[in-house]
């Protein structure tokens, strides 16, 4: 079974002030004497998920989940043009963490998460992994440029004509150089109408690129409310725009400062905006780390990837 637990909604939620005049939305589930896990949301600018966990055995694990600046729950929001992205990099995110495990009173506490959510993890756990006990990601990314130049670029040649629709919802001039640079551009405009399509153009493609996988649903990232269409983008933007400030291929060149993190990886073989090499350089690098390719699934996931990934939380609940 996929579905471990009943139905089981936050006991506990509220803002952490981060400076700036940031505010992080963050909520607690399950038992407050569990074990800590920390669900780390992808995008970037996803935003936590809104709905009771079933995943995790609500006896043992304390959950806890939060939204990343400027998106989810959190303030102020990207779809407020006013919002400063300069005050959202890894780095604060990073920082943003360690501030709710300080402010919670947790001393160590496990990682979850998918796609960004997973390079977040990465730089989060390689930065502070005295504060981390085990890890379970699906969906691996480390956000080099050469896989958001492959997501953004490459993946076209697979799908020429809604890469084209891509490409051409920036200004002419601008189609043969940056196209995310392009994009943070539109998603700065001060026009409302301007963002909006910018928005929508972006995660058409996003949908095309996952449409031929196995469990691939069609308006999986663009069915979202406008203004969370606008935050989305607008942070996926900037984060990509500028390589997530991280050097090329540091999250793996660091992978040596996971050392005794035990670490579950789920990957689906037909990810097609992540394809499954990054998983593979990652784990080989990773001692620690069990690899598991899933031959049904792609970035959207599949019932083979959830269990495994949920029988690697219950391996680690009593840890």
């Amino acid at each position: 079974m996929v579905d471990l637990y009943p139905p089981t909604s936050p006991y506990d939620h509220g803002f952490l002030e981060a400076g700036d005049g940031n505010r992080i939305y963050y909520e607690q589930l399950g038992n407050p004497e569990g074990k800590p896990a920390l669900y780390v949301h992808g995008g970037p600018g996803a935003g936590a998920p809104q709905r009771p966990t079933r995943a995790w055995d609500p006896k043992s694990y304390r959950v806890i989940r939060f939204d990343q600046r400027n998106c989810g729950r959190s303030t102020p929001h990207a779809s407020d043009p006013a919002a400063d992205m300069s005050l959202n990099t890894t780095q604060y995110l990073i920082d943003d963490m360690e501030r709710l495990r300080e402010h919670l009173g947790i001393e160590r506490w496990l990682l979850n998460g998918a796609s960004w959510g997973s390079t977040l993890i990465l730089a989060y756990a390689q930065q502070h992994p005295e504060r981390v006990s085990e890890i379970v990601i699906q969906a691996v990314t480390m956000t080099r440029r050469t896989e958001t130049d492959w997501l953004y670029r490459g993946a076209g040649r697979f799908y020429p004509e809604a890469w084209d629709r891509f490409r051409d919802g920036v200004p002419e001039g601008e189609r043969d150089g940056d196209l995310l640079a392009a994009y943070v551009r539109l998603m700065e405009n001060p026009d409302r109408a301007i963002r909006e399509k910018a928005a929508a153009d972006w995660l058409a493609w996003e949908d095309a690129v996952i449409s031929n996988e196995p469990n691939g649903a069609p308006g999986m990232y663009s069915n979202r409310e406008v203004d969370a269409q606008i935050a989305f983008v607008r942070i996926c933007a900037h984060f990509f725009s500028n390589g997530a400030w991280l050097e090329e291929d540091q999250l793996l060149r660091n992978a040596h400062r996971l050392a005794g993190v035990p670490a579950v990886l789920v990957h689906g073989r037909h990810d097609m905006g992540s394809p499954v090499q990054t998983a593979w350089e990652l784990a080989k690098a990773w001692p620690d780390a069990r690899l598991h390719i899933i031959e049904d699934s792609g970035h959207a996931g599949s019932n083979a990837a959830n269990q495994i990934a949920r029988a690697a939380i219950e391996e680690f609940k009593n840890g």
